[in-house]
């Protein structure tokens, strides 16, 4: 698993790609953050709290980790490495968790600069550090845990195709889905608290970007996490 975990490492950032992408997240949060008029502009709307950062980041994120993902195993076919990889003498769920963390510490890698949005928020307090640390930490916790449920879905995307691009629209199609689905069926269902809105993302990471950190909604994100790495070794399996 050490093996695969360090390929996918130094594959990511041996890559321009990559840090284009690490650049890029954290260019479209500055601008909405600090240039951007808007809701989530802390200048423009004068709340010293990074409540917009997080919200942002699970959108981008929803976009941004497929696009880190995609390669994953549809390079591997298309390439014909898989049947090499299927070969080594490593268990097909060590090469799925190898991936899986491997990107979970590039997802981490990536969220470290946006420590200086905590730093400049807390200074622009009034007074200075005027800011909800338990809450903001929290919400860190929360985009690990929904950035970890976008890499299980962008890996299974990723193995059930050759093309990355494929692999990219059907990652974004699911991660869509579990974000809007559920709320679109509780908001027509004629029964009021149906239950729908349990089962989709944003109750959950919402819930965790409050600052409550229950574990119904860790174990909502790992269970959905398991659910699609599971998927993702039973295709590795019958291929």
């Amino acid at each position: 698993m050490k093996a695969i975990f360090n390929k996918e490492l130094q594959s990511f950032f041996n890559n321009l790609v990559g840090y284009l992408l690490v650049v890029s997240f954290l260019i479209i949060n500055a601008l909405l953050l600090w240039v951007f008029k808007g809701y989530s502009n802390i200048l423009y709307t004068g709340f010293a709290n990074l409540n917009s950062f997080f919200t942002n980041s699970s959108w981008v994120f929803a976009f941004l980790i497929p696009a880190i993902t995609m390669k994953s195993f549809a390079d591997e076919q298309n390439i014909g490495t898989i049947e090499i990889l299927k070969t080594l003498p490593i268990k097909h769920l060590n090469i799925v968790l190898g991936k899986f963390l491997a990107y979970i510490v590039i997802v981490f890698i990536m969220l470290l600069p946006t420590v200086l949005f905590v730093i400049s928020v807390y200074q622009l307090g009034n007074p200075i550090g005027n800011i909800d640390l338990g809450s903001t930490f929290s919400s860190y916790f929360g985009l690990l845990l929904l950035a970890a449920t976008y890499i299980a879905i962008g890996i299974f995307s990723s193995i059930i195709t050759k093309n990355n691009i494929t692999a990219f629209i059907i990652s974004v199609l699911i991660n869509m889905v579990l974000y809007f689905s559920f709320s679109a069926l509780e908001n027509i269902s004629a029964t009021s608290n149906s239950g729908f809105n349990t089962l989709g993302i944003p109750q959950h990471f919402n819930s965790i970007s409050r600052g409550v950190i229950d574990v119904k909604d860790v174990i909502y994100f790992i269970s959905l996490s398991f659910l699609f790495l599971g998927f993702t070794k039973l295709k590795l399996d019958n291929d």
